[in-house]
């Protein structure tokens, strides 16, 4: 993202008021405020940018160019799903055309769609700030009275609105008693998403995106479940897909988990969906995961060999370790990032999200098994899974300690992990049961994770111990390490009859 970028966390709450003028209540008889400072009235012009058929509206994003006030320039507004009231601005400087870094942002969206001017609003914000005892600001309440007309000029409404935005750290609490006093003076909480979607609803525009929420399939069916599951992990590949970009803390290996859930699932339910059709597309979830993985992987790798050598008494410590890890780390990190960016604006990364929507758009439903009651078609597939899952489990012990026997303990962990999300797909059928058959199959697949993360770390080991020996340093600690590694795998073995044994016994019922 450009350097120029910057990103603010806004936490607000909009309300419709009856009429213009409209008049503030004492807001200094809030609890915790101790003065209202009155920053006076600003002229705002700004023309907001979406697909023709709205597709960022419909997902409560908005993107515009504003001019006048303090934050001129290009305004990206996106929702944040873990923090109510909240949506990260992007803001980029002025400039004539969409900026690349923002339209990067809303790719996922757009696809290969225009961004093109939809609405223009101008409004005259009469800006208050809620200061508390020691005069830091606490809010902003600002009441605009704003007059939007469509680009195309054949609509134009104007309506008045009050903003109530939380100060940098500031307690949410405060919206809740701030809203009491709006409400209290005729106020009422907006059900309107932005001005945007205010703007296009009273300017008679439609509003339809890409939603392909309605399904093609009977309620209650098999596939309709499978389905929803698949519906749910498009939403999040998408939704995603911007926080990837933003590099935002575990971003990748979720965009990577809802790849892999989508996979598992045209691979368990091979019965109610055509793997004809299916098929490609997991090979294209099966390449995406890959480049997705190859970021994740190296920051799980790090981060545990990391938390191995902060572990150590320092006088075990034995040569420049630290310093050997960045170098390591910084030579497998240059370019990824770059590499990662370039995939999600690739065509073919777009091809594949075009494909998830046609999937769901008209869905290759397999006759009789597609239409059979959902909890016993997927209680069956669940149980298929775990079975395949007990011949790995099984095989692998049956292997002695080594080479051979790591191979078959990862590929049963990838069973666990099908088993898993087969689960995961049948609790809103089966409630209690299926979610306790998850419980059981994620205590297996995290037991052969920690083993498959030990065998990996013991490789990346080996190669650190070689860059040391021939750069002069001592291999001491990467040696240290590695019997670390080494130990920690056999207790994992040692463990896993154990959590087997009661994943074994693991039961679905219809």
């Amino acid at each position: 993202m450009a350097a120029t970028t910057q990103v603010q966390r806004e936490i607000e709450r909009k309300y419709d008021v009856p009429g213009s003028p409209f008049h503030l209540p004492d807001l200094r008889r809030v609890p915790g405020v101790a003065d209202v400072d009155d920053q006076g009235v600003t002229e705002l012009d700004a023309v907001y940018y979406d697909t023709p058929d709205h597709r960022l509206a419909a997902d409560r994003i908005t993107l515009r160019r504003r001019t006048g006030g303090a934050d001129e320039g290009w305004h990206l507004k996106l929702p944040v799903a873990t923090v109510r009231d909240a949506r990260d601005e992007v803001r980029q400087p002025p400039a004539p055309d969409v900026p690349r870094a923002l339209a990067g942002l809303v790719r996922s969206r757009v696809r290969a769609a225009d961004l093109v001017p939809v609405v223009r609003l101008r409004s005259s914000r009469d800006l208050h700030r809620l200061l508390g005892p020691d005069g830091a600001p606490l809010a902003e309440v600002c009441v605009d009275t704003v007059r939007a007309e469509r680009a195309d000029g054949k609509r134009a409404a104007a309506w008045t609105e009050v903003e109530v935005e939380l100060a940098d750290g500031g307690d949410p609490a405060l919206l809740d008693k701030v809203g009491e006093r709006l409400c209290g003076a005729g106020a009422e909480p907006s059900d309107a998403a932005s001005k945007l979607a205010r703007a296009l609803e009273r300017t008679g525009a439609r509003t339809t995106g890409t939603d392909t929420s309605a399904s093609p399939a009977e309620p209650g069916t098999a596939a309709a479940h499978v389905l929803a599951r698949l519906r749910a992990q498009r939403d999040a590949l998408v939704a995603l897909d911007p926080a990837v970009r933003r590099d935002l803390p575990d971003a990748v290996h979720q965009m990577r988990v809802a790849t892999r859930r989508t996979r598992s699932a045209f691979r368990t339910y091979r019965k109610i969906l055509d793997p004809a059709v299916t098929g490609p597309l997991g090979d294209e979830l099966k390449w995406l995961a890959a480049e997705l993985g190859v970021d994740r992987d190296r920051e799980v790798l790090t981060e545990r060999i990391t938390g191995r050598i902060d572990a150590l008494p320092r006088p075990l410590l034995v040569g420049p370790v630290r310093g050997r890890l960045r170098t390591w780390e910084a030579a497998r990190r240059r370019g990824s990032r770059g590499h990662l960016v370039a995939v999600l604006d690739g065509t073919r990364y777009l091809a594949l999200l075009d494909g998830l929507d046609a999937l769901l758009a008209d869905p290759p439903l397999r006759g009789k098994a597609a239409r059979r009651p959902a909890a016993g078609a997927l209680t069956k597939a669940a149980l298929k899974d775990h079975a395949r899952l007990a011949e790995r489990v099984e095989h692998a012990l049956s292997l002695p300690p080594g080479h051979d026997r790591d191979l078959a303990l990862h590929e049963a962990r990838k069973a666990a992990k099908r088993a898993r999300y087969a689960g995961e797909t049948a609790i809103p059928a089966l409630g209690k049961p299926a979610k306790r058959f998850v419980r059981r199959m994620k205590d297996v697949q995290s037991l052969l994770g920690d083993h498959q993360d030990s065998v990996v770390s013991r490789a990346a080991l080996r190669d650190l111990a070689g860059q040391a020996h021939a750069a002069g340093e001592s291999a001491f600690t990467w040696g240290l390490l590695y019997g670390e590694e080494r130990a920690a795998a056999a207790d994992d073995e040692r463990r896993l009859p154990k959590v087997w044994d009661r994943a074994a016994r693991a039961r679905l019922s219809a």
